[in-house]
This record gives C-alpha cells, structure tokens and sequence, in this order.
C-alpha cells in the first residue's frame, strides 16, 4: 500500500510540475530561468522584433545567436505571452550567412552536420521570417538554392532591416 500511494504522489509530483511549466514552444534550444516575480503584465503584449546576427558559429556548432529567438519566444510564451503575438524576424549576414545553409550543403562544405537547421527550420514553423544578407551570401558562395527552405534571399542585410523597420518591427539590442 505504502508503495502504491508513493507512486501516485510522484504521478500528482509530476503532473502538477507539467501543469505549471508548458512545453517549450522550440524544442532542445532557447533555454531560459523563470522569473515569477517580473513585473510585466504579458497576456495581451504583441511582439514585432528583429533580431540581427553576423557572427557564425564554430564550424559544427550552433549559433547561440540565433538560439537567441527560441529563448524569445520560449520565455515569452511561458510567461503567458500567446505564441500568436509573438512576430520575429532573423537577418543573418557575415560569417553567420553559412549558419543557414541546408544540411547537406553545410557537410559537403564543413564535413559536419548544420547544428542550426532544426532550430532554424522550428522558427521558420513560429511566426519567424528569416532573411540572409544577399552581398553577405554571395561573399561567402552562399548560393539562393542552398539555403534552408523557407530562408529568404534579401538584396543586402541593410535592405531586409529597412524594410522590417518599415513594417514595424523594432531591432533587439542584443
């Protein structure tokens, strides 16, 4: 009996914790603490932001810049932020432009998986749009076809700003 009821606790133990903290929106990246005593009231807040990323990851590894948006909207979202109001965008120029080169792409340059494709291909699935610098590519032999579907070629990573801020979307600071 004694262990009987030790294994509904843990049951309840566990249910309760999965009641209180929601799955995370991006899976295995964005990362962040839980802050229950922040002040802001986030149930209606609504998010247009830019992220900017020009710094590449190490050759086979992620771009904690670009982990940066999952931990946004991760963050965001389990703190009551509906994911629907949460409207990223992603510029990726200099040496990150090869952070968004599809997978096969990536090994047959690196001789290394792409670390950033799933995480690159669950932003594109949450609201995310993801611009990679066309002067930056073309330095880099980035070529259109070679990108993770979905990443869109801009003519440059200035254009792809002006144009968000025009729609706008306010630029991360960090």
């Amino acid at each position: 009996m004694k262990t009987l009821f030790m294994g509904f606790s843990l049951l309840l133990t566990s249910l309760a914790v999965s009641a209180q903290e929601p799955e995370p929106v991006i899976k295995d990246f964005g990362f962040f603490y839980n802050v229950t005593e922040h002040t802001s009231d986030l149930k209606q807040a609504q998010f247009k932001i830019a992220f900017d990323v020009g710094e590449g990851a190490e050759k086979g590894q992620q771009n904690n810049h670009i982990n940066s948006l999952a931990r946004f909207i991760n963050m965001h979202v389990a703190h009551g932020v509906n994911p629907d109001n949460i409207k990223l965008a992603l510029v990726v120029h200099g040496s990150a432009s090869v952070d968004v080169l599809e997978n096969s792409f990536y090994t047959q340059r690196f001789g290394v998986g792409n670390k950033n494709q799933s995480l690159i291909k669950q932003l594109l699935a949450n609201n995310t749009d993801i611009y990679v610098c066309g002067q930056s590519a073309t330095h880099m032999k980035v070529a259109k076809k070679q990108l993770i579907q979905g990443v869109k070629m801009s003519l440059s990573a200035m254009t792809a700003h002006a144009k968000l801020q025009q729609q706008g979307y306010t630029l991360n600071p960090f």
